[in-house]
């Protein structure tokens, strides 16, 4: 891991002018990334952390003059344009992972709420980042300034990734043309969510299954153009049932010819039954593969992963929403090493939750040693 982070972020320039190097940038990399594992917060807990484990952190970076200052990590971190250190955590992770054929790479957004800087007139940051399912990484992530914006920040951010073979999920609003050519350019499949921003297309596609649901066949009599998968997941007093219809049958659809690759089209069906109650909800999509419902299923399922296994994680585990670093490309650079953090953590094989494994970081050099340096 340590000497695939060493050549990763080997490109990275330094931001200061020579004479004010006291301390090496990957030093200060490096010195942050273990902090953070370890269940630092904020740049007072990082240094703090350095003085606690210098004698630990100089057995793998020179530290020749000590642990840097707070102000140090806090001023260098927020000068790294943010792309740039984007770009070597996209390289690193390729780097120490193989992303398998049929892997569902979710692609969604999140704003860090506190990232706001009332006084300066910024607004709060949005970030849109790539999740692998099974995998359990992630693959890297592009800010916007604004939700409405990730539409133009999707085809950035699939332009780095490595994605040949894959199944791309994206929610409505990555449901655009350009967004779905991006992903057949790069060899992928996609599975994109359909809402009002597509009108007439969400239009089309629900008349077309509301029609096909009105004639109340049963599934062993569906033509062949349509293809059924049904399961039901129960516990704590929920039992869910998701039917998923896939159809390769698009000659109701508007203008299909303007989405790349498009080749079917989906909905999944939920009905819930919680405490005696029951409620039903639809999604559509566009799909770009055809006949395989169950791989249909697999992805929509799996979309979610990117909301309870990177999401959550940084809002519960690593307290994102509540950080107040704002300066410069601090709190989008801030994020990244949180990303790098869980994707470390992630990848030790011990059956104990993230906030323990950072718990057990801080208090075991052995254990923390493990997950950076291995």
């Amino acid at each position: 891991m340590y000497s695939n982070l060493e050549r990763s972020f080997s490109s990275l320039e330094d931001p200061r002018v020579e004479r004010n190097k006291l301390h090496q940038l990957f030093d200060i990399i490096v010195l942050t990334i273990c902090a953070v594992v370890s269940g630092a917060e904020g740049w007072e807990a990082i240094e703090e952390f350095g003085q606690a484990k210098q004698e630990w952190l100089q057995q793998f970076i020179p530290l020749k003059n000590g642990v840097p200052s707070h102000d140090c990590i806090s001023r260098v971190i927020a000068r790294l344009p943010s792309e740039k250190l984007t770009e070597c955590f996209v390289h690193w992770v390729q780097s120490v992972s193989e992303i398998t054929e049929g892997e569902i790479i979710s692609i969604d957004g999140k704003t860090a709420r506190h990232s706001y800087d009332k006084q300066g007139g910024i607004g709060a940051i949005h970030m849109v980042s790539a999740w692998a399912n099974q995998a359990g990484l992630s693959l890297g992530q592009i800010k916007t300034e604004e939700k409405s914006n990730e539409i133009t920040a999707i085809p950035q951010l699939l332009e780095l990734l490595e994605i040949k073979g894959c199944i791309v999920t994206i929610d409505a609003m990555g449901c655009q043309k350009t967004i779905a050519k991006k992903i057949q350019e790069k060899g992928a499949d996609y599975v994109l969510a359909v809402k009002g921003n597509q009108g007439l297309l969400e239009e089309s596609i629900r008349d077309f299954f509301e029609t096909f649901l009105g004639e109340a066949v049963e599934p062993s009599t569906f033509p062949e153009y349509m293809h059924y998968f049904e399961e039901t997941d129960a516990g704590h007093g929920r039992v869910e049932v998701r039917k998923h219809f896939l159809s390769d049958c698009l000659v109701t659809l508007p203008k299909t010819e303007e989405w790349a690759g498009l080749k079917s089209i989906g909905m999944v069906e939920s009905e819930r039954h919680i405490n005696g109650k029951m409620s039903k909800e639809q999604r559509f999509y566009i799909v770009s593969f055809s006949e395989d419902v169950k791989k249909f299923a697999h992805a929509t399922r799996g979309h979610w992963g990117v909301e309870n296994s990177l999401h959550w994680i940084l809002d519960v585990i690593f307290r994102e929403d509540d950080s107040r670093i704002r300066k410069g490309y601090g709190p989008e650079n801030f994020n990244v090493v949180r990303q790098i953090a869980l994707n470390l953590l992630k990848q030790e094989k011990s059956k104990i939750s993230i906030k323990k494994k950072r718990f057990k970081a801080a208090l075991n050099d052995k254990f923390r040693e493990s997950i950076i340096f291995a």
